[in-house]
């Protein structure tokens, strides 16, 4: 198999060999620039107070070594993208200083903020668990731009900034945003300075409060921002666009809020918000009958509205579309999320997925000659897409990264074949994309995928699945568990 050529998996560092040099070098190295004295921590500076943060206890975590084949797989995913987001990407993108010492992001919106984000997450988790391959360049330059890229956009956040010209935050999809930035300051905790670290809690405590404002109805406040595509009695709040992939993702930022500051006034209200969120966003119409009561809430009396079918399908973009169905994987990153801080997730997280992956595997749709066929098809890694897919023609990695969560957390029982099988099927395409390039990347041509972001989104993917094998399978305990 693809997955197993001896060059595609890099020499595994340790995490120490890995880190130790940074603070050594400066950013001149990182850039080719000059740079300012004080860009970086200098050499020996003594570590800043947590603010309140309780850091990752790696020693605790123990080892990861990626021998598995599903471990393996996602490792040499990661060390390619990690790679290429680091070395190419970011130096053909940021190649000057601003006069206060940070990067320039070049905008405020998406395409500035998000992707450096995403970016962030594939490079600080591959440096912090051995992954990263420095053939291109060494691992102490590689966390110097890691780390502009983190204290850069946590300064850049409103909580930290009042420049209107370069700020922020408060948007549709900045919860998204801050949440990787977040993961990425947390696992690189250790890397950052007091100010960068202040940076990073102000930031994530505000958008996390921002959404403790909405109510059973609204993301947040009382209007705006739907919670549900239907409503209960059946009205189409928001046609073709179910809210299933808002809700997942602000869901994120109130996890790992609650998780990074266990202590703050506001963990109790971050953590029943992350509840309602994670049970709204998989809310199907047999839900609003059924009783049950997850994580203390009781669906049929809670639950305002759907956003997926009975039968595990949801609309986005105006159609049914598989690639919004395997966005439950933010939900499921929950379980590393609390996983390293050896926490047990909401069991929220779980809500309806085996409904999900079910209409993935055995669900039938009808074709143009008459016959039927699955989302997911036997034996091969290919998509079947029943109303179409506007994003483009290649997304192995969206399912196979989906795949491996749902093999992980046990939310196949009963379907065969089961998840494993489709990761292993899913992620060699993606392997066979990644085999084209030198430089680590998976696309080619506009049309494979036509998210600008779409090399980021795989390197965002492959870090949070990577992060949930390590915890669970980690040489100390299986700590990927749900409450």
């Amino acid at each position: 198999m693809t997955a197993d050529l001896p060059s595609h998996r890099p020499p595994r560092l340790s995490r120490r060999g890995l880190l130790s040099a940074s603070a050594a070098l400066g950013a001149t190295a990182a850039l080719g620039l000059p740079s300012p004295a004080h860009a970086l921590r200098a050499a020996g500076a003594p570590r800043a107070a947590s603010s309140g943060v309780v850091p990752i206890d790696w020693a605790g975590l123990g080892d990861y070594a990626a021998t598995d084949p599903a471990g393996s797989r996602t490792a040499t995913v990661l060390a390619g993208s990690a790679r290429y987001l680091v070395g190419p990407w970011y130096a053909g993108t940021y190649r000057t200083y601003l006069p206060d010492g940070y990067i320039d992001l070049r905008g405020t919106d998406e395409r500035a903020i998000r992707l450096p984000a995403m970016a962030a997450v594939a490079a600080t988790t591959a440096l912090t668990t051995g992954v990263y391959d420095p053939r291109d360049l060494s691992a102490a330059n590689a966390t110097i731009r890691t780390r502009n890229l983190i204290r850069t956009l946590a300064a850049r956040h409103l909580a930290n900034n009042e420049d209107q010209s370069t700020r922020w935050g408060d948007g549709w999809q900045t919860a998204l945003w801050a949440y990787y930035t977040a993961l990425a300051g947390w696992l690189f905790w250790d890397e950052l300075d007091t100010t960068e670290r202040a940076h990073v809690v102000a930031m994530t405590v505000w958008e996390a409060d921002r959404l403790t404002t909405g109510n059973d109805l609204y993301l947040v406040g009382t209007s705006g921002h739907q919670l549900y595509e239907r409503r209960r009695d059946g009205t189409v709040v928001t046609p073709g666009d179910s809210k299933a992939e808002e809700n997942s993702w602000s869901a994120a930022v109130l996890s790992l809020a609650e998780v990074m500051l266990p202590n703050h006034p506001n963990a109790a209200a971050w953590q029943r918000r992350n509840i309602e969120l994670l049970a709204s966003a998989a809310a199907c119409p047999a839900d609003l009958t059924s009783g049950e009561t997850v994580n203390g809430i009781e669906l049929s009396s809670w639950l305002r509205g759907t956003n997926i079918a009975d039968d595990g399908t949801l609309d986005n973009h105006d159609r049914l579309h598989p690639l919004y169905m395997v966005s439950f994987d933010q939900s499921l990153y929950q379980g590393f999320v609390y996983g390293l801080a050896d926490r047990g997730a909401p069991l929220a997280a779980l809500h309806n997925i085996p409904r999900v992956y079910s209409a993935l595997v055995d669900l039938p749709f009808p074709t143009e000659d008459g016959t039927t066929t699955t989302i997911y098809q036997p034996g091969s890694g290919a998509i079947h897409y029943p109303e179409g897919n506007d994003w483009g023609t290649h997304f192995p990695h969206y399912f196979g990264n989906f795949d491996l969560l749902v093999s992980l957390t046990g939310q196949d029982t009963g379907i065969e074949p089961p998840a494993a099988e489709w990761e292993r099927l899913h992620n060699e395409e993606q392997l066979r994309l990644m085999d084209r390039f030198a430089d680590g990347r998976t696309y080619g041509e506009p049309g494979e995928n036509t998210y600008y972001g779409r090399e980021h989104r795989i390197g965002a993917m492959a870090g949070q699945a990577f992060l949930t094998l390590y915890v669970a399978r980690n040489d100390r305990e299986n700590r990927l568990r749900f409450v």
